[in-house]
C-alpha cells in the first residue's frame, strides 16, 4: 500500500468514524464513548500525515508509535460501545474490522522502522 492509499485509507476511517458516532443514542454513556472513539480514530489519520513529514527518522518512528496507539485506542472504544449496548454489533463490525487492521498495519511498520533504526 502506498503512503497516498494510507493517507486516504486512514482519512475515510475517521470520517467512517465520526458519521458513525453521529448516529449513536443520546445518553451519557454514548456521549463518552463517542467523544473518545472520535479523538483516537481522527488522531490516526492526521498523526499518519505527521508521520510522513516528519524531519527526522526518530520524529518518524515516534509519531508512528503514536499511530499504533490510537488505532488500538480506537479498537478498544468501539468494543466498548458494543458491550455498552450502544450500538448494534452488525453496525461496529465492519468498523471494527477496519481498526484492527490498521492497528496491524501500524504495529508492523512501527515494529520495521525500529529493527532499521541502526541499520
Amino acid at each position: 500500500m502506498t503512503e497516498k492509499e494510507l493517507k486516504n485509507r486512514t482519512r475515510q476511517f475517521a470520517v467512517d468514524i465520526l458519521n458513525f458516532v453521529d448516529q449513536l443514542p443520546n445518553r451519557r454513556s454514548a456521549h463518552i464513548i463517542a467523544n473518545q472513539l472520535g479523538r483516537s480514530a481522527s488522531s490516526i489519520a492526521a498523526n499518519y500525515r505527521a508521520s510522513c513529514r516528519a524531519r527526522s527518522f526518530a520524529e518518524f518512528i515516534s509519531k508512528l508509535g503514536v499511530v499504533e496507539e490510537e488505532a488500538d485506542e480506537t479498537y478498544f472504544w468501539l468494543n466498548i460501545i458494543i458491550e455498552t449496548g450502544n450500538a448494534d454489533s452488525h453496525l461496529v463490525t465492519p468498523l471494527l474490522n477496519e481498526a484492527r487492521e490498521l492497528t496491524a498495519i501500524f504495529t508492523a511498520s512501527h515494529k520495521t522502522a525500529k529493527s532499521n533504526r541502526f541499520k
